[in-house]
């Protein structure tokens, strides 16, 4: 593309307007002035532009920016929203703080704002292996659901969190072993297809297995009990339903008992303040599985009794 200049700006013979000067390629522009709404607006931006500058923070400098004449800034105002929702917040975890968590339920308002908080914990610290929806997956347990291997009342969910599953350097922490009846040479293959048979048997996925039933008796029932229900005092879960950990296939099962398994889950007490603890325990109650709250001791106090919201970690 050639430009070339002319001596002059000339008029265009078409439209009578004068042209810029050059020409391109026998093209020529024609030199019309912009319309006056645009000129107007873009002098009034650039007064805008001028205010803002001198009303708000603009200008970065070294290690700041100006301050504006109105001294608004974004961070003052996040200060602020936070500040006020901290207060709102501190009367919760005042009651939160002083009241024993098996009385929980006895006050829904203070309920629902521990459930709320525990939520946004559960987000933060939980989800990584119970999944957002607290549904767990292989080897993580289901929190949805009523299946509890050390119990589901607020004060058992709370112990729990507090002292974790296995939790190395925790002296009550939540600790179970079953024996790898295979690999230990506790049972031989043969056995251990019994006693697995027997074990979907239990829920009635299988035929049983006499054998199998002897087997179980002699080396498993003195933790699943002998009707293959569990006792949450061992940590042993129940057998007779259809909820698995490690999954429910009669392959599953045989490695369950060949290798046995020992989750770990941390122990939170060192790690979350007992509010958060607290409201993580709400939460984890509040899914669907958690259990009434059953006083042992003497009623000096007896705790409020539960509504039950039917939600739960």
């Amino acid at each position: 593309m050639t430009d070339i200049k002319h001596d002059g700006p000339r008029i265009d013979e078409a439209t009578g307007v004068e042209t810029v000067g050059h020409e391109w390629d026998g093209i020529e522009e024609l030199n019309n002035p912009l319309p006056r709404w645009w000129i107007l607006s873009f002098y009034a931006c650039i007064l805008w532009a001028i205010a803002y500058c001198i009303a708000y923070p603009a200008w970065p400098m070294i290690s700041s920016a100006t301050q504006g004449m109105l001294g608004w800034t974004s961070r003052g105002e996040l200060a602020a929203e936070m500040k006020t929702q901290e207060k709102e917040r501190a009367a919760n975890v005042a009651a939160l703080a002083g009241m024993p968590i098996e009385q929980l339920p006895g006050n829904p308002a203070l309920m629902r704002a521990a459930v709320a908080g525990g939520r946004a914990a559960f987000k933060v610290n939980c989800v990584q292996c119970h999944g957002s929806g607290a549904a767990g997956s292989k080897g993580y347990p289901n929190l949805n659901d009523d299946d509890w291997l050390w119990g589901g009342d607020l004060k058992a969910i709370e112990t729990t969190l507090i002292h974790g599953i296995r939790q190395p350097g925790d002296d009550q922490t939540r600790f179970s072993q079953m024996p790898s009846f295979g690999r230990d040479g506790i049972l031989t293959p043969a056995q251990v297809s019994a006693v697995t048979s027997h074990v979907l048997a239990l829920s009635g996925k299988a035929k049983d297995s006499p054998a199998g039933a002897q087997l179980f008796t002699e080396n498993c029932a003195v933790c699943h009990g002998p009707d293959g229900k569990g006792m949450r005092e061992f940590g042993a879960p129940n057998l007779t339903d259809a909820i698995w950990l490690f999954g429910g296939s009669r392959q599953d099962v045989i490695a369950s008992v060949t290798n046995a398994h020992a989750g770990v889950m941390p122990a939170w007490g060192n790690r979350l303040d007992p509010v958060t603890i607290k409201m993580l325990a709400a939460y984890v109650h509040s899914l669907g599985g958690g259990e009434d709250f059953i006083e042992q001791a003497a009623p000096a106090a007896p705790a409020t009794p539960a509504e039950q919201t039917n939600e739960q970690p």
